[in-house]
């Protein structure tokens, strides 16, 4: 049978003050990891990823491309910081990294002696112009809204980026992480990217937007024990079937995203291994709370509480995953609370709240398509079936797959939803929880949450964070417009002629994209 790999949790949430007296400098010698045997140079690597025919180059427009987004950012570009599977965040191009005593400044010096694979040197004019191309008034960047805290970039000397921040964040280092925020060569203060020319791992061979990506070694990758795939091939196959077929066939060597429901076609072949890590992706129902009946909390509560969850983990994720507590903050983050109460089905309860609300029954619309998450209808329709014992009579619409997220998700009061998560809890609160977030989904406004999550951000005392956060995150699950049902793990699946180390990284699927710069041929 497929042996089924739950890697070691090698992270532990600490509560301890890792930026302690504000200004610490982060030494960034990467921390070791455990493995079963040695990586090895040479071989190809051929892995099934996402691609579509409109992918551009260009990292203002990336998103949902697996071939982009594994291709690019995880194996020929590098980034100043990385989260490292542990998951705490450490330097990449970055040697190190330090903050002022209010978190507003930070200041990071460049490792010495890393080149371009165009044979330049990597300076500190190249961070400023790559960070620089998503900024502006006239920016188009899908990373704009994550670069506008940045009030000014300076450039003292050739190694050394200074950030100045509209207001203080701990957590900057992560931002910085995100795979828009690639360094790439500068020319005049602008950048080719049409022509990618990165410090990672690989060399960019040859594109062809929604087929494939041909990537190779570059044999002077300045990372020790990282790169050992001569050559790697990344396939675009969207059928989840065709998909799973290709990796049994041996066509090729790794898929992500398995089709649960079909995973027993993987247990008959012996040389295949399926990955399984628990991560921040999860399942939502958001609902706009300045809209009858969501207006009143009483009915968002009976709601989440006419859900049986249990059984929707059964069914929609065959236990593949863990009961969601209506916070976008999972056992995989740092400062989640594992204290924030476990929603159960209680279908006499919500009819309590429901009367108290001025309801016999609750008759409401609820949109979905598997388009939102693999298995939104059929969880729509158990929340029906659950609902209906609680007196909520769900009218469950199955909304076309095609145009989902821009016809019916931000358009429609409720809705089926999924969010990969984020490494931090600020950046995933900010971009959706806060009261002006332009993806606030739920329409949800909290004078405390906002409060805190501005105070929580500049705090350098990550046991006062921790502090902060548990009572953001019970605020959220008990006064919040997003039902979350579901933590969904990511399952992926690869042959056993190639090796991983033994651990790896939960901040997303295939080693949190970075399976072509950590993975080998055994």
């Amino acid at each position: 049978m497929s042996r089924l790999i739950l890697p070691r949790q090698g992270f532990q949430p600490s509560r301890r003050a890792v930026l302690a007296g504000g200004a610490a400098v982060f030494a960034m010698a990467a921390a070791p990891r455990a493995r079963a045997q040695e990586p090895k140079k040479g071989g190809e690597f051929r892995l099934v990823a996402s691609g579509n025919t409109s992918d551009s180059h260009d990292p203002a427009t990336w998103g949902t491309s697996g071939i982009i987004n594994i291709g690019l950012w995880g194996a020929v570009y590098n980034n100043l910081t990385e989260v490292h599977p542990s998951g705490e965040v450490i330097g990449e191009l970055a040697e190190s990294f330090e903050p002022s005593a209010d978190a507003r400044t930070w200041t990071f010096r460049l490792r010495d002696g890393i080149t371009f694979h165009g044979g330049q040197t990597l300076e500190a004019a190249d961070v400023a112009a790559s960070i620089n191309h998503h900024r502006g008034e006239n920016s188009t960047s899908s990373a704009k809204g994550i670069v506008a805290p940045i009030a000014d970039i300076r450039v003292p000397d050739a190694k050394t980026v200074v950030f100045e921040l509209n207001q203080g964040n701990a957590d900057f280092p992560f931002i910085l992480t995100d795979y828009h925020l690639v360094i790439g060569k500068a020319v005049e203060g602008a950048i080719d990217w049409e022509t990618p020319n990165g410090t990672g791992g690989y060399t960019f061979v040859s594109h062809n937007p929604g087929v494939r990506m041909v990537l190779e070694r570059n044999a002077d990758y300045w990372k020790d024990g990282r790169a050992h795939f001569d050559r790697v091939e990344l396939i675009s196959i969207r059928d989840p079937a065709a998909r799973m077929n290709a990796l049994v066939t041996g066509e090729v060597d790794a898929i992500s995203s398995v089709d649960i429901k079909s995973m027993s076609l993987l247990a008959r072949a012996p040389e295949i291994e399926v990955m399984e890590t628990p991560g921040t992706q999860h399942y939502t129902f958001p609902m706009w709370c300045d809209q009858a009946p969501f207006d009143d909390v009483n009915v968002r509560q009976a709601l989440k509480l006419g859900l049986d969850r249990e059984a929707m983990l059964q069914t929609i994720l065959q236990g593949h995953g863990s009961v969601g507590r209506d916070s976008p903050i999972t056992p995989a983050n740092r400062f989640f609370d594992p204290e924030l109460a476990v929603p159960t089905y209680d279908p006499e309860q919500a009819r309590a709240l429901l009367k108290k609300a001025g309801h016999d029954r609750l008759a409401v619309d609820l949109s979905a398509a598997d388009a939102a998450f693999a298995g939104a209808v059929d969880a729509a329709t158990l929340f029906q079936e659950s609902g209906s014992a609680a007196g909520i009579d769900l009218n469950v619409i199955r909304e076309p797959d095609d145009g989902y997220w821009s016809n019916v998700w931000l358009k429609k009061p409720f809705c089926a939803c999924y969010w990969a998560g984020r490494p931090t809890e600020d950046w995933m609160f900010s971009q959706v929880y806060a009261s002006d977030s332009q993806w606030n989904d739920a329409h949800w406004k909290n004078e405390r949450f906002d409060s805190l999550l501005l105070e929580a951000r500049a705090e350098l005392d990550q046991d006062k964070r921790a502090e902060m956060y548990g009572e953001m995150q019970r605020i959220v699950a008990t006064d919040g417009g997003t039902i979350i049902p579901l933590y969904a793990n990511y399952v992926d699946a690869r042959n056993s002629r190639i090796a991983t180390g033994e651990q790896v990284s939960t901040a997303n699927a295939l080693d949190g994209w970075k399976c072509i710069e950590r993975w080998w041929v055994a």
